[in-house]
């Protein structure tokens, strides 16, 4: 079952507005990457659902936070329809993200108040998740789109709330254009965990890349 609902999950995005994107089929080291991204100042993190028996790998997890990581969001990215989305919430998802929009995907998270992060390339999309109850819409691939997109989106609908995954780094320039075009959060993936840090089980390295990556957002988004 999900510890929080809608408002608080956005609530608590929006303190912290950088949501890390890791999977590992090695829970132990999947909850080391939770901590060390929790110990520099994360408080929403997407656990993405790929690799085989992720759903397990999951569930360890949550049961971690909910232990060792005090007030963590934990939810669920990659995913495309509402059985995967309903298996997840009742395994402790607190939200789901998906690479597309899935209208069944929506209502199973609105029957449980849970949100619902959508992945839109076009204004269509992000305004068709909107109807669907779609507070937050994830702009990707973020890469492709660029920062013009979300500011040109954000012009004649500026209570969009959006969240950029894909091409975002954790660098002072990238992130400052990112805030400035307006973005309500980042997800950031592959670039906050270098291949080579989680192999060396670096996870100071992630904290601090973490927390740096954590105070610029927080600056720039004002």
């Amino acid at each position: 079952m999900p510890k929080y609902d809608k408002i608080a999950v956005l609530s608590k995005i929006a303190e912290a507005p950088v949501v890390p994107v890791f999977y590992h089929s090695v829970p132990a080291v999947a909850c080391n990457v939770v901590k060390a991204c929790y110990d520099g100042g994360v408080r929403v993190f997407e656990f993405t659902n790929r690799g085989d028996f992720a759903h397990e790998v999951f569930v360890e997890v949550v049961k971690f936070a909910a232990e060792r990581c005090p007030g963590l969001v934990v939810g669920v990215g990659s995913v495309v329809d509402p059985a995967t989305a309903a298996m997840y919430i009742q395994n402790g998802a607190s939200f789901i993200v998906g690479p597309l929009f899935n209208k069944e995907v929506a209502a199973v998270c609105n029957r449980r108040c849970v949100p619902y992060v959508p992945g839109c390339g076009t204004v269509s999309e992000v305004g068709n998740a909107q109807e669907a109850g779609c507070d937050l819409c994830k702009v990707f691939p973020g890469d492709v789109l660029g920062p013009k997109f979300v500011k040109g989106l954000l012009a004649p609908m500026p209570w969009s709330k959006l969240m950029v995954t894909g091409g975002v780094e954790p660098k002072e320039e990238n992130l400052r254009e990112w805030f400035k075009a307006g973005v309500y959060c980042v997800g950031m993936g592959s670039k906050l965990f270098p291949k080579e840090r989680i192999e060396a089980c670096d996870w100071q390295y992630i904290t601090d890349k973490c927390r740096f990556t954590l105070e610029k957002s927080n600056e720039f988004k004002k």
